[in-house]
């Protein structure tokens, strides 16, 4: 399908702020978490069908997307100005960039078994692209199908954003089109909490750096009736209510690591790392509708290398790195050292990124964060998904359309996936890139 499909783009523009931001907010500092961040673009990619009669029109639908996002970057001015020195933003008003794309083929064929290459190619810009440093914080591409259905693809600078401030932008985005975007007031006090250093003399030895190798992704999807038998499952007294999450990443960090060990033969400590969203951990807490990179990491590990847990034990240890978190690490992420504990935090992360003798499984997830809701008046979306696959051993969660289970894009070196893509410990929850419609019949207006 690949080869089949090409994606043409028709025009790209810049859309600047409806409104100048005032001089005394055009210098905007960014945090001490938001300077350790990797240099990279946070995606997401959102498909919307054609829900009337007739194919609405392309100019219309892109001129409200258009319109809305100058509206949007008014309130969010930051996104429309480029960063100095990974120590500010000069909110200069240069604007994001607007990308208007047609699609040779009917939006039904794509979701029938989507495709990571054409996914990508929905997007704006390269994720692992340097521009996210210095460049463009902001990229849109609209991209309309034959049949009047559309994908949005939205990469925003991971050195400004976390995954709740990419969803909550894009929230506010699609209020604003709705005329409601008054209705959610961005925070960006961010920096005051975590103040930023000087880092112009040297990198920050703390700074998270994504190593880019080459690897295979997939996509898994946990449907429902799939999830609550995987839930029960691992169920057990130190967790009796797991979360999807949990029991997701839990059966694929064991699949996963049977599959390492099979491939090379070598039985290594096996690690999970899982992003946490810390606005309501610390004290006092952030708005939810805080801005920034706002995500703490809580590891779990099988200290036994030379043995197989269950999937219930490695959800337990799971839940243990979560209540540990809660409890201290959350900790360091305030009081009057906040510096030196933040440093020495994610100095600790590296060093355990950068170690051979351990397999380090990354977890990130969206679930829960609504996104399913984002309507710009055209409807909800029909599937949304998180284009990854430039490094290895990660794994990248979000909600099913219906809300009771778990679209996840895993990203593993090709001798592993060969064995995980094959586990039947692993289809025996999750299907292997079904199509987005189920077992029903798409609808060919799509």
């Amino acid at each position: 399908m690949a080869q089949e499909m090409k994606i043409e783009i028709v025009k790209k523009e810049t859309i600047k702020p409806s409104s100048p931001t005032p001089h005394n907010l055009k210098s905007f500092k960014l945090s001490l978490l938001d300077q350790l961040s990797p240099v990279a673009y946070g995606p997401l990619v959102l498909f919307y069908p054609n829900n009337v009669s007739e194919v609405t029109l392309t100019e219309e639908r892109s001129h409200q997307l258009k319109k809305s996002l100058s509206e949007a970057l008014t309130r969010f001015y930051p996104l429309a100005g480029r960063i100095k020195d990974n120590l500010f933003i000069e909110c200069n008003d240069e604007g994001a960039v607007y990308v208007e794309a047609r699609v040779n083929a009917l939006l039904s064929n794509f979701l029938d078994q989507p495709s990571l290459e054409i996914l990508k190619l929905l997007l704006p810009i390269k994720v692992d692209s340097p521009e996210a440093a210095t460049g463009c914080l902001l990229l849109v591409q609209a991209s309309f199908f034959k049949c009047g259905g559309l994908a949005i693809g939205v990469c925003m600078s991971h050195k400004l954003a976390d995954a709740s401030t990419l969803s909550t932008f894009i929230k506010v985005w699609a209020a604003t089109a709705l005329g409601l975007g008054h209705t959610v007031v961005p925070d960006f006090s961010a920096a005051t909490r975590y103040p930023p250093r000087d880092f112009s003399a040297q990198s920050p030895a703390a700074a998270v750096e994504m190593k880019i190798v080459k690897c295979v992704t997939k996509r898994f999807v946990f449907d429902g009736p799939k999830m609550r038998a995987l839930k029960a499952k691992v169920t057990s007294g130190s967790v009796q209510r797991p979360t999807r999450v949990e029991a997701v990443t839990g059966l694929i960090w064991k699949c996963a690591t049977k599959a390492s060990k099979l491939s090379s033969g070598i039985s290594k400590l096996s690690m999970v790392s899982q992003s946490v969203n810390i606005r309501k951990r610390v004290v006092p807490q952030l708005p939810q509708t805080s801005i920034g990179n706002l995500a703490g990491y809580y590891t779990a590990m099988a200290e036994e290398s030379g043995i197989e847990l269950n999937s219930m034990e490695l959800v337990s240890r799971l839940r243990k790195g979560m209540v540990e978190f809660n409890e201290n690490h959350s900790k360091r992420l305030q009081g009057d050292n906040v510096f030196e504990a933040i440093c020495e935090y994610f100095k600790e992360i590296g060093n355990i990124m950068r170690r051979d003798d351990i397999n380090l499984f990354i977890c990130t997830s969206l679930c829960n964060f609504g996104i399913y809701e984002i309507d710009f008046g055209w409807g909800k979306p029909i599937w949304v998904s998180i284009p990854g696959g430039v490094v290895k051993n990660v794994a990248i969660l979000i909600d099913t359309k219906e809300g009771d289970g778990v679209d996840a894009w895993i990203s593993l070196s090709e001798e592993d996936m060969a064995l995980f893509e094959r586990d039947p410990e692993l289809l025996a929850f999750a299907s292997l890139n079904p199509s987005v419609f189920g077992p029903v019949t798409r609808r060919s207006s799509l």
